[in-house]
């Protein structure tokens, strides 16, 4: 650039820039506008926030538009100096032109400099989102959060051993245990505060029911006592009982007879299970009911995939020997009798409904009087077997009962009825014995032990016994220590802080569904009405803090200080009656199905409830001194979690008050099933250790994953709506939007194990994070696993060979011919603007293989990606822009839109379930996916 001396034409060249530039929209003289962009340009150099400076040049330009107006720079020759008068002028006159202009220049920039450096000031002081915590709460918890992190590992290409590669480390798996998390983690801690509390010298509480507690756990620990003891307990109960074929004289006792002692006494369960419960058509009522049971391994799938199971089958066998001679019996006849058992077990496995074809309800309830259920397995006969087991009831052949499964209790007794009565009653037996002998001495501990060995591969356990005593006073008289443990340990603020979190999940979760185009006005206001009415149950029920209603609750059930074993079996004997009373009860909706220190939760259909009890409610789940974002990344999933249970495949078939019944619209209904459908066959495709996840038998737990993190982030966007940015913590450089998914992924760390056949087994957590190239902060993930986990498509799937590394964020995944089993955050969750993809569009957007190795990689492979598509539109995809947001850590993942779109458009709304399952993944012209989740199981219908 150069200007003209008007007096001399001695022409001064700065550099090429144009003689004006826009700042603000003010337009500029060459030398102000050099220096303004100089002192940006430093400023841009002095701070970390450099990115802000174009708003500082907004404001610049404002301030100049305020002088200047829009008025055009002065023509060359005014830029001139002429001499004028006075001292000043003179001395100016007799320097060079070019010092002179060299000397404005530094002027006008150091001026420039100084309103930038405190217009960033301000900003820095007033933008929340650089304000750190440095309370010494903050301290703690990224000292935690950076202790878990592997800081050496690429978010973009794994993130799961980003965010807990540390934890992992440090916590290996102890032995003993199939599988470690942070759920054990917590289960430990709360075992040792009710040891320190069961053991203390000074315990003297006015609760009866929590001194039997204590009495029970004491019994336990005398270890001495119980080896004196050894085997004879058991040997005196079975020879009560009429005696077992395989330890000594068996006097032919009725098969009835038996069944009702094993069974109804002392609640073993061979054959069915019988249990008193809410009618599921008629939730305000109590009715027997009856369901299939029997099998000692943990699935009909041991029993009957022999060649895969041989090692297993044996280890049983060894261990059922073990047993039969520890309680008497010779090893050759004991094997030759266990053998048959074996044997029945295997018919019995073979007529057992597998679980994944019992998750519709509405199809295995069948109703009917106990008549009735003489006709349909009249081998038992069941106003004997019912009367004594609900005794002192008096229960006519009209009582109700719901049986779930009619085909299996036909066929069961069928096989009674064609099975020799000395394996029907070795069989009885060995029902009773696998279930008491846990009660026994070490010899029978240490059998076990060879068991889970080989069926978990777990090594010996070095269990300390007052752990193992915790346990099983936890089983029996949980409530009473839940008593004590509530006690000491709870914070009653956190039940309201945790009811507000569940009421900002359940509005997200309502306005997700809204954006089902899928679902329709009637179904949609229904499900709404549903998800108010849902029961929640936070911390512990209120009658364990009165002694009174906790006494009451205990009454009659005996307890001795001496004998652990007597304390058991008159445990089995007290539960039968407690049952029994029930039945002509309304049922209760404040009894829980889960005592308070677990770690844990759960829905329950029939009552449209949620439980979250105490025991989950601590760090790193939850603490009233973390960040939200924390809290809504640990608890706030497991809430959103349980919440979505009340939609999955199971739990959406019962109303808002709890009653099995349909009351979805034909047309939204089909539209579900199509898309559950889709999940189950893309869970279907996959092995984890050789073995192949069971797509449909952990539907349920997979939608609930999807559906949990999804409003758990869209409820903690609202909340920071309402109340303004949070500080971040400090040292870990991580927004708070991204430390939402990682407290996400660190408070369900797990340590794989061996699979659960209920959820998505362990190497399909956290599948993997990345910056979708639509804009979206998405994270593609599965519940309590590793990332990198070596996962294998099945045999029949061409699409990618067996053994290899999978990351689900590539590119070549995605273009597949059936989607990889996960789901991503929707466009309307991540605040930034819609997409969807055509009927004619390939099931995925473009996305991003392993991080490029340069920008002008990275721009390629979005070309080549967008060209791979097929789609039409405009390529100016601002490859440089996104390269940028790739190198920033993820993007923005607050809902701010990205400085450019990197993806094709195609205009129209998307489709945005809250249900998770039910993405554009599944579906052609479906939006984009919906989050996952995890969180905590069991009980009811969660988990």
């Amino acid at each position: 650039m150069c200007w003209e001396s008007a007096k001399t034409r001695h022409r001064v060249c700065l550099d090429d820039r144009p003689s004006l530039c826009l700042v603000g929209g003010c337009q500029h003289p060459p030398l102000a506008c050099q220096g303004w962009w100089r002192g940006m340009h430093w400023s841009h150099h002095l701070s970390s926030h450099a990115r802000h400076w174009g708003a500082a040049g907004r404001e610049g330009g404002r301030r100049c538009s305020a002088r200047h107006g829009a008025m055009a720079g002065p023509a060359p020759a005014q830029v001139g100096f002429r001499k004028g008068p006075g001292t000043l002028l003179s001395r100016l006159a007799s320097r060079s032109q070019l010092e002179l202009v060299l000397c404005a220049v530094a002027v006008s920039l150091a001026l420039l400099l100084s309103v930038a450096v405190v217009t960033l000031a301000i900003q820095y002081r007033r933008d929340p989102s650089h304000s750190t915590c440095l309370t010494d709460a903050c301290v703690r918890v990224a000292s935690k959060i950076l202790e878990a992190l592997d800081t050496e590992m690429d978010p973009c290409q794994d993130f799961y051993q980003y965010s807990c590669g540390g934890w992992i480390k440090r916590n290996p798996l102890p032995n003993g245990r199939s599988k470690w998390s942070t759920f054990n983690s917590i289960w430990d801690q709360n075992q040792a505060i009710m040891k320190h509390l069961l053991e203390n010298a000074t315990f003297n509480s006015s609760s009866e029911a929590e001194r039997k507690t204590q009495r029970y756990y004491l019994s336990c620990l005398k270890e001495q006592r119980i080896e004196e003891l050894g085997s004879q307990p058991l040997m005196e109960l079975i020879d009560k009982i009429g005696g077992w074929n395989i330890t000594g004289s068996w006097n032919q006792t009725s098969f009835m007879e038996v069944l009702k002692s094993v069974s109804g006494t002392y609640r073993a369960t061979p054959f069915f299970t019988v249990y008193v419960g809410a009618d599921s058509k008629s939730s305000n009522s109590n009715i027997i009911q009856v369901d299939q049971s029997g099998l000692f391994l943990p699935s009909r799938d041991y029993y009957l995939n022999k060649t895969a199971n041989e090692r297993v089958l044996a280890a049983y066998l060894d261990y059922m020997v073990e047993l039969g001679t520890l309680l008497g019996g010779t090893p050759e006849p004991t094997r030759l009798q266990m053998q048959q058992v074996l044997d029945f077990e295997t018919q019995l496995a073979n007529i057992t409904v597998p679980q994944a074809e019992r998750r519709d309800d509405e199809k295995i309830y069948h109703k009917m009087s106990i008549a009735e259920l003489q006709l349909l397995a009249p081998a038992i006969d069941w106003l004997d077997y019912l009367s004594y087991a609900l005794a002192p009831l008096e229960l006519a052949d009209t009582e109700p009962v719901v049986v779930y499964g009619d085909t299996y209790l036909q066929q069961v007794s069928d096989l009674i009825n064609d099975t020799d009565r000395s394996i029907l009653n070795n069989y009885l037996i060995w029902n009773l014995v696998q279930k008491t002998a846990s009660s026994l001495d070490q010899r029978f501990e240490t059998a076990q032990e060879r068991l889970l060995e080989t069926l978990y591969g777990t090594r010996k356990s070095c269990t300390p016994r007052w752990q193992t005593c915790i346990s099983n006073t936890d089983d029996t008289l949980g409530f009473a220590l839940g008593s004590l443990f509530v006690k000491a340990t709870f914070d009653r603020d956190s039940k309201a802080i945790a009811e507000e979190m569940i009421s900002e999940i359940r509005a997200a979760f309502e306005v997700s569904l809204d954006q089902l185009d899928w679902m329709d006005e009637k179904t949609r206001q229904a499900a709404k009405e549903k998800a108010d009415a849902i029961y929640d149950m936070i911390g512990f029920p209120d009658f364990i803090l009165d002694n009174k209603e906790l006494d009451d609750v205990y009454d009659g059930y005996e307890v001795s200080e001496d004998s652990f074993f007597q304390n058991m079996l008159n445990f089995y004997n007290f539960s039968a009656k407690v049952m029994a009373d029930q039945l002509r009860k309304p049922p209760n909706r404040d009894q829980w199905s889960m005592t308070p220190q677990t770690v844990n939760a759960y829905y329950l259909p029939t009552k449209n409830g949620i439980v979250f009890p105490a025991g989950i409610l601590q760090a790193p789940f939850y603490a009233r001194n973390h960040p939200k974002a924390l809290n809504f990344g640990g608890i706030g999933v497991v809430m959103g979690h349980e919440l979505t249970h009340a939609f999955d495949d199971q739990g959406r078939e019962y109303d808002k008050e709890g009653n099995l019944r349909p009351w979805w619209q034909n047309s939204s209904l089909e539209a579900f099933k199509n898309r559950t459908a889709c999940m189950t066959e893309q869970y279907g495709r996959y092995t984890v250790h050789s073995e192949k996840v069971n797509g449909r038998q952990t539907l349920g737990e997979n939608i609930a994953d999807n559906g949990g993190l999804k409003a758990a982030y869209n409820a903690y966007k609202s909340w920071l709506q309402k109340n303004g940015e949070e500080k971040r913590l400090p040292a870990l450089g991580l927004t708070n939007h991204q430390l939402f998914f990682v407290g996400f992924a660190q408070a369900l760390s797990p340590k794989p194990g061996t699979m659960d056949k209920h959820i998505t087994p362990g190497e399909l957590l956290c599948l993997g994070s990345s910056l979708a190239f639509s804009g979206l902060f998405y994270y593609l993930y599965r519940r309590k696993a590793r990332v990198v986990a070596r996962i294998q498509e099945a045999p029949e799937d061409p699409v990618r060979p067996p053994g290899t590394h999978m990351h689900f964020w590539e590119g070549d995944v995605w273009e597949s011919s059936v989607p990889p089993p996960s789901l991503f955050l929707s466009p309307a969750s991540s605040g930034l603007q819609s997409e969807q993809w055509g009927p004619d569009s390939p099931p995925h957007p473009p996305s991003i293989g392993h991080p490029p190795r340069s920008r002008r990689d990275f721009g390629k492979e979005i070309n080549t990606r967008w060209e791979r598509a097929g789609l039409p539109g405009t390529h100016s995809l601002h490859a440089k822009s996104c390269w940028r947001e790739w190198v920033r850590g993820l993007g923005r993942a607050g809902g701010a839109p990205a400085p450019r779109d990197c993806s094709p458009r195609s205009p129209g709304p998307s489709s945005h379930p809250g249900m998770g399952q039910l993405e554009g993944v599944c579906t052609p012209g479906g939006g984009g996916g919906g989050g996952g989740g995890g969180g905590g199981g069991g009980g009811g219908g969660g988990g």
